[in-house]
């Protein structure tokens, strides 16, 4: 029977995920089979888990899915040995109304599933009141249990000594404690961590965490406090339409955010997906009953999307008679022009009207509840469905029907509704499930 543990912490930014990579590699060179997941809207991560334990990562989200759908998709770790659950910023960091089941909390998979967590905990500029920081969050909610905690870029011995003693004095174990190491620094950019796929030397950072975490953490004690778990899964799987028989995939650097668990259910339910490359100059498979761009990063290669003149056409000429849809990046592509942090504007596939600019940078990000005005591949019109926005580009024109009436999670009218013309549609939202 597998054991399973959550990788969180007070916030973001203190080395859940180097953590959570590490030990799926070092438990993976002792023989035994790791299975990672991600809490919440994550596309980053799970391909970085998928790269430290040769197993497929999916995101698990309580806000948008029910525990039938979580049960299901955590059931792959059924055959491993250990299940790592990493989470997304701070422990109970959610939003303010319930959704599906759960706010989008950490703390909501903990408590489903009945995993320990273990606290990353970064005491910066700081000693003892670590210790009162990591009794808060064992006490704060019930369901939720604490199994330890990892210091992590601690200072000195001293400072180890301080806040070890603390957290002793209060009960709660040390399982390790880090100190700053540069070398196994991942890099970043605006939407988070630079994709797994773009880092040729991914594997050996991985292997360097995994050295180094060895030497400083208790593997043995951290693998001892996992939960025994089971699960059956549900009999009817995920609850997903695919927006097509055969989906033509944009996959690239510049068009990678897909949930892995989205790309599963569609095959799931007899959909064929062919990839094509709009950064090689690649159109969509012409046999193709429809046409996905999802987001990613179009922002970094839009001069190069703007030269690429057989994938421009393509699509164009795709669009003439079947379907289109784009998310997020994917969406700004659909438009006539897309403005870089430089203020250089470059000429889109022109599919839709819209215009987006990078040059004054906003962040929007939240949950997404949709109602469809319009239909959109796979969905028709008055579909509900759930989503989740991240981006920081800022609509310059966009002149076409709204495709949707788009809520947060509290209920209030967002402004940015996406749009459809012809058989292009495009939403900033990314799609998580539908509504039950």
């Amino acid at each position: 029977m597998p054991a399973g543990l959550v990788i969180s912490a007070p916030a973001s930014g203190v080395g859940k995920t180097t953590l959570t990579l590490a030990l799926a590699r070092a438990w993976r060179h002792r023989g035994l089979r790791v299975q990672c997941f991600k809490s919440g809207p994550d596309y980053i991560d799970p391909a970085f888990h998928a790269a430290a334990t040769g197993r497929a990562s999916v995101n698990v989200d309580s806000w948008a899915m029910d525990r039938a759908t979580i049960e299901h998709l955590v059931s792959r770790g059924t055959d491993a040995d250990i299940v790592l659950a990493e989470g997304s910023m701070g422990l109970f960091d959610g939003v303010a109304a319930r959704g599906v089941s759960g706010t989008g909390a950490t703390a909501d998979i903990a408590e489903m599933l009945g995993w320990p967590v273990v606290l990353v905990i970064d005491p910066s500029g700081q000693a003892q009141t670590a210790a009162a920081i990591a009794a808060g969050l064992r006490d704060y909610r019930a369901g939720v249990r604490l199994a330890g905690v990892v210091l992590n870029r601690v200072a000195s011995p001293r400072h180890e000594d301080l806040v070890r003693r603390a957290l002793s004095d209060i009960g709660i174990a040390v399982f390790g404690a880090l100190p700053r190491h540069a070398e196994i620094s991942l890099p970043k950019r605006h939407l988070g961590l630079v994709q797994a796929e773009e880092q040729a030397e991914i594997g050996q950072l991985i292997d360097e965490a995994a050295r180094f975490v060895s030497e400083h953490v208790d593997l043995g004690a951290v693998l001892r406090a996992a939960a025994a778990w089971s699960v059956q899964p549900a009999a009817n799987g995920l609850n997903v339409t695919p927006p097509g028989q055969r989906i033509a995939l944009a996959r690239d650097a510049a068009f990678s955010f897909v949930y892995p668990h989205m790309l599963e259910a569609w095959r799931a339910a007899g959909a064929e997906i062919s990839t094509f490359s709009p950064l090689a100059d690649e159109a969509p498979d012409a046999s193709a009953d429809v046409c996905w761009l999802p987001g990613g990063y179009p922002e970094l290669h839009a001069g190069k999307i703007a030269a690429n003149a057989r994938f421009r056409d393509g699509l164009r000429a795709f669009a003439e008679t079947r379907p289109v849809h784009g998310e997020c990046g994917g969406y700004m592509v659909l438009g006539t022009a897309l403005t870089d942090a430089d203020g250089i504007s470059h000429e889109m596939t022109g599919l839709l009207g819209l215009e987006t600019s990078f040059a004054k940078r906003r962040m929007h990000l939240g949950y997404r509840l949709v109602a469809l005005a319009a239909p959109m591949p796979g969905h028709q019109v008055g579909a509900r469905l759930r989503g989740h926005e991240f981006h920081y580009s800022t609509i310059v024109v966009q002149p076409d029907t709204p495709l949707a009436v788009v809520h947060d999670a509290t209920g209030s009218v967002i402004a940015e509704t996406g749009s459809w013309r012809g058989h292009a549609t495009g939403t900033f939202f990314h799609l998580i499930a539908e509504d039950r």
